[in-house]
């Protein structure tokens, strides 16, 4: 065992001020902007609703003054242009794209129902539509609205891996030590990295050594020592001791910066998955205008009815294709399993990673953090002398590592603060280089030790001390005699093993992905009888690990926690990361389990199909009443005298509207059942 000094603070912000992403700027401009059209448009509605003939003639009251057709226009006309304005300006960018969808049928039945609304007060003869019209914006601005609110904030994870290096390091220039911006170093620099602080850029040690913790960047739990001649990665943290660093490259160069790309490029080539409502509304932005104009040509032409009568079954036809629940149908859902989720101990960022989370076929895991509990603990502790007890064990080990912060040191200390026991002063404190510590405690000369000192000096090992290879052994000797050892480890999770369990009833393979080595990984992967493991893996080769299995038709769920885990949480079809990790993991990934535990994988997955279950059920209804209105609008039935009028068709969309609430409000009591 080697005795170390490391730093465990991952709390250590940077020094420099968070970077202001302009997209991120951007997406939340625009949502500002949808809630204040949405309230604008709200209280313009209230007094269009009261003057409109038809609410007065179902709700029996009038309300008639002189020019209020003209107010009820005026008002309508500034609902048409504000509220209705991202609409008018998305028809015009997907009939540029050449991709019709929502905005393009949004927008074209509030033209069509303004347009022949402002022709009513102008002389045409016929009911108008301004209630329509007003309401129709009105949640469609509200659907809109919510659906960009449950996707915010999911183009920061860049910043926060810039946030990672600190702007400034310390140069040395001959005696003098100066101030300088880390992006101004360059090939060949010399900097000071002082304990505890982020190591500004990729180097070699020059002088003097420590202990580095690059969890956060490698995945490897164990802080690393690193001394003269040995390179150092820029954003890790450093332990106790001092070092002078030669810069090997600009910081553009760096790992980290790498890092970074890998994140941006696996995150531009996801594939953007369509909304099924956009779908929908592509589909039924071709019915309505086919059916609209064929409506109004069958009547004008070939029945040759008065053209207000052929004008009024068109926008009739179009208005009723346009229903308000289609705008509601999969934000609803979105809103109320976001939230649902969240009380669940899970948090959907990204929507689409959540509707995805039905299709999953493998997942990966990171071990550090995500299947095991990420820090050194006792295992176990052996007394081998009879006179002795397991808290006296721990009471002199931990006499010699209370000056440590290795991590093994720490793990001891916690267990004897765990039991209350007080620590004695030591005197005569020496490092065993390369094999442990060694003072005297109380007149006794005691030594905490590694396997490898026992078999230089031949002292016996005990039979069967170690019980697994992801075990941490430290030897005990008093006045030269073996007394003890404790085992230590990174403690699998008590949920991981029935979280892999119910993957597996759920036909999904698990697989682990660690920077550790291959024995601790496969010890794990067997102990928790996963399907198999990836060990010693860097960040760029997870990220090709889940292409690999990507390019074989799995689709790839990836569990991490760590800076190391970013680009392959990017490039997963679903990126899930554990709560407890870091802030970039839980920024990259879709979804974040906010208590850490792998069984809430498993949720996850059946809540994401319960989920998608409404949104499909939702969209059906939004849309599958049309295959009756739309005849019935268009004057199929006329001969019979059956024929559907307009306020009829508002009230259809209404139940429509009520519907679709219901049934995305009906996931929680499915969800609790």
């Amino acid at each position: 065992m080697e005795h170390q000094h490391s730093a465990y603070d991952h709390s250590q912000h940077a020094a420099n001020p968070p970077i202001r992403m302009m997209h991120h700027d951007h997406h939340k401009m625009m949502i500002d902007d949808f809630k204040r059209r949405f309230y604008v448009t709200l209280i313009i509605t209230i007094p269009v609703m009261l003057l409109s003939p038809m609410i007065q003639q179902w709700f029996h009251f009038n309300i008639v003054f002189t020019g209020s057709t003209y107010l009820l226009f005026a008002l309508s006309t500034i609902v048409f242009f504000y509220g209705g304005l991202p609409f008018l300006k998305g028809l015009i960018d997907e009939v540029k794209n050449r991709a019709l969808g929502m905005m393009t049928l949004i927008a074209v039945a509030i033209t069509a129902a303004y347009a022949y609304s402002v022709a009513t007060v102008f002389g045409l003869q016929g009911m108008d539509f301004f209630w329509e019209l007003c309401t129709l914006i009105l949640i469609m601005l509200l659907g809109h609205w919510i659906e960009m609110k449950s996707v915010a904030g999911a183009s920061r994870e860049l910043e926060l891996l810039v946030q990672l290096m600190p702007s400034d390091a310390h140069m040395v220039m001959g005696e003098m030590v100066h101030e300088v911006k880390t992006d101004s170093l360059k090939q060949g620099d010399i900097i000071l990295i002082k304990p505890g602080e982020k190591v500004a850029a990729d180097g070699i040690i020059y002088e003097g050594e420590s202990y580095l913790n690059e969890s956060m960047l490698t995945g490897e739990s164990v802080p690393v020592k690193k001394q003269k001649g040995e390179k150092i990665i820029a954003g890790s943290i450093n332990g106790n001791g001092s070092l002078k660093v030669t810069v090997s490259h600009s910081s553009k160069d760096s790992y980290l910066s790498r890092v970074i790309k890998l994140v941006n490029d696996a995150q531009k080539a996801k594939s953007k998955t369509q909304l099924l409502a956009d779908k929908a509304a592509k589909i039924l932005t071709i019915v309505a205008l086919v059916a609209g104009f064929a409506t109004f040509f069958f009547w004008w032409l070939i029945a040759k009815e008065p053209v207000v009568f052929a004008l009024e079954r068109m926008v009739t036809v179009i208005v009723i294709c346009c229903p308000h629940a289609l705008g509601l149908a999969v934000p609803l859902v979105v809103a109320i399993s976001t939230s649902l989720s969240a009380k669940h101990g899970l948090l959907i960022k990204n929507r689409t990673a959540f509707e995805n989370a039905r299709k999953i076929t493998t997942i990966i895991f990171d071990k550090t953090g995500t299947l095991t509990i990420g820090k050194f603990e006792v295992a176990r502790i052996k007394s081998l002398q009879s006179s002795l007890d397991e808290n006296e064990i721990i009471r002199l080990a931990a006499a010699l590592e209370q000056n440590s912060e290795h991590p093994i040191a720490t793990g001891i200390i916690a267990k004897a603060k765990e039991h209350s026991i007080t620590m004695p002063s030591v005197n005569n404190f020496k490092a065993i280089t390369g094999k442990g510590i060694e003072a005297g405690v109380e007149g006794k000369n005691i030594k905490v030790v590694s396997p490898g000192y026992l078999k230089e000096n031949k002292i016996s090992l005990p039979e069967n001390y170690a019980n697994s290879n992801a075990e941490t052994i430290v030897f005990i000797i008093i006045n030269n005699q073996l007394a003890g050892y404790i085992a230590l480890a990174d403690k699998i999770r008590p949920e991981s093993a029935e979280a892999i369990k119910t993957l597996h009833a759920n036909g999904i393979k698990s697989i682990l992905l660690t920077g550790d080595n291959a024995m601790v990984a496969k010890s794990v992967s067997d102990e928790l009888k996963m399907d198999g493991f990836f060990a010693e893996v860097l960040p760029h080769q997870k990220l090709e690990k889940i292409k690999e299995l990507q390019s074989k038709g799995e689709f790839v769920a990836m569990a991490g926690d760590g800076v190391n885990d970013a680009p392959a949480l990017a490039q997963a079809d679903v990126g899930i990361a554990v709560g407890s990790g870091s802030d970039i993991a839980a920024e990259t990934a879709g979804i974040i389990l906010v208590n850490s535990n792998p069984k809430d994988i498993a949720s996850l997955i059946l809540f994401g199909k319960a989920t998608y279950r409404k949104m499909i059920q939702n969209l059906a209804w939004a849309t599958g009443y049309n295959v009756v209105a739309i005849p019935l609008a268009a004057g199929v039935l006329f001969k019979w005298g059956i024929l559907l009028s307009p306020a009829a068709g508002a009230v259809l969309m209404s139940v429509s509207t009520i519907v679709v609430a219901i049934n995305a409000n009906m996931l929680k009591v499915n969800s609790a059942s």
